[in-house]
């Protein structure tokens, strides 16, 4: 479509402060002050439940997953529980989808071709499995998708697995599946890319799979501190 795509690399991140910068960004992005851009990140260990959580998707009460050094948060976001951590790669991806001809369940077939397409580089065939958002591989889930929108421009994204703390996911049923576990880059091939190699690669994936003309990384300082008023 020729216009490009701005990519903010955080770093390590808590949980609600990369949502308030979401929000902030979202609201730039419904002004059209601010193009699409996609943040990328990591959370400390983190469970967040979406809007279709259930009271049996966790595993240890809310209390009993903060004395483990988890935080909690509940989110406005589709779908059910679901943890973050370091070592995975984070993407909230805050696009316009009225502007890019998108459909909700197209935009979200988009973000999983970037995890896809991103794995296929590292040797690892991922795919889709139906009735299920997200990518997988071997029968196993190594990308989490959860998107919400407001007027047409999304909020959240995805979550790809390379190097977590897979026993993290013990804490909870993942997503509400309960016939399939968590996996990872290392875990389907004994090794994993540096993290900022792996942001890298998933933001090359993004570009190309929506179609940008390009990437164009941003520092933090041109991000808004808050939302317009």
């Amino acid at each position: 479509m020729g216009d490009r795509l701005s990519v903010c690399d955080l770093g390590l991140v808590d949980y609600a402060e990369a949502l308030a910068l979401q929000r902030a960004l979202r609201e730039r992005r419904i002004e059209g002050s601010v193009g699409d851009t996609l943040l990328l990140l990591e959370h400390p260990p983190t469970i967040t439940l979406g809007r279709r959580t259930a009271h049996d998707d966790l595993l240890v009460d809310r209390e009993g997953l903060r004395r483990l050094g988890f935080a909690v948060a509940e989110v406005e976001r589709g779908g059910r529980a679901t943890y973050h951590g370091p070592g995975q790669v984070v993407g909230y991806a805050i696009v316009s989808l009225k502007e890019r001809g998108l459909s909700v369940p197209s935009f979200v077939a988009l973000l999983e071709q970037t995890g896809i397409d991103y794995l296929a580089e590292l040797g690892i065939e991922a795919g889709r499995r139906e009735g299920f958002n997200g990518v997988w591989t071997n029968g196993r889930k190594i990308g989490a998708i959860g998107v919400h929108l407001r007027r047409w421009v999304s909020l959240h994204g995805f979550a790809l697995n390379v190097d977590p703390d897979l026993r993290h996911y013990d804490a909870i049923v993942p997503c509400g599946i309960t016939d399939a576990e968590a996996t990872s880059v290392r875990r389907e091939i004994g090794s994993a890319p540096p993290m900022s190699e792996a942001k890298r690669g998933v933001a090359a994936a993004l570009s190309y799979a929506f179609g940008y003309a390009g990437v164009d990384w941003v520092g933090i300082e041109t991000l808004p501190a808050r939302p317009a008023a």
